[in-house]
């Protein structure tokens, strides 16, 4: 199962201690700002965690697999995620 925003929240308030309500809008928060500043084109580095990267994706050539008809993609923006090596070596312990 996933971890999700409430989770999260709860997690905050047994180990911190804060309050259910002030929990949710410390994550609340948290999530906003991360948002605001990829979608300003900036990339967010969490140390021992990783890093949320904006990268621009160009025109390019595609087909729809059910039709086999060509079509032209447009140009967009992704978010991609690299992750430290310390989280690295948490998932994957030697």
């Amino acid at each position: 199962m996933a971890l999700t925003k409430h989770g999260i929240a709860e997690q905050l308030q047994s180990e911190l201690g804060f309050p259910r309500k002030q929990s949710f809008e410390i994550v609340k928060s948290l999530l906003e700002i991360i948002k605001s500043t990829l979608e300003s084109g900036e990339d967010v580095l969490v140390s021992g965690f990783g890093k949320f990267c904006v990268k621009e994706k160009k025109e390019r050539k595609g087909r729809n697999p059910a039709t086999g008809e060509d079509k032209i993609l447009a140009a967009r923006r992704v978010v991609t995620f690299k992750y430290s090596g310390k989280l690295r070596d948490k998932i994957n312990p030697e």
